[in-house]
């Protein structure tokens, strides 16, 4: 019972960074065509488009950094996951658009604003 409730806290808490950082993006202009689409490689966050971009946003979203920064999670294997999904959104969606991986971390300490921090061209 335990478990279970500790991973719907941590579902919510990471529901909550990602509409953080959607809200962010759609501040800076992006318009958002899909959050959380799944494929065989695994789920793509947010897919936005900024300008002429394309771009596959992975959010992460921290309490503190005990185990490491948010961006630390976004490791060499999760890139290649992530492009993996990528390719088969874009067998999916053909687009003419340039394409861009970017990174949203979010640090949320207690009783604190959460911290966002936008790496473009993160990978």
């Amino acid at each position: 019972m335990k478990n279970l409730m500790k991973d719907n806290h941590r579902r919510n808490f990471g529901q909550w960074g990602e509409s953080t950082a959607v809200s962010y993006l759609v501040q800076k202009g992006y318009r958002i065509l899909e959050r959380n689409y799944r494929t065989p490689y695994g789920e793509l966050d947010i897919i936005a488009q900024e300008s002429d971009y394309l771009v596959f946003v992975e959010v992460k979203t921290r309490k503190n950094t005990q185990f490491g920064s948010p961006l630390e999670a976004v490791t060499y294997a999760k890139q290649q996951h992530l492009r993996r999904a990528a390719e088969i959104y874009l067998i999916e969606n053909p687009t003419d658009l340039a394409i861009r991986f970017d990174v949203i971390a979010i640090l949320k300490k207690s009783g604190q604003a959460p911290q966002i921090e936008h790496i473009y061209h993160a990978f």
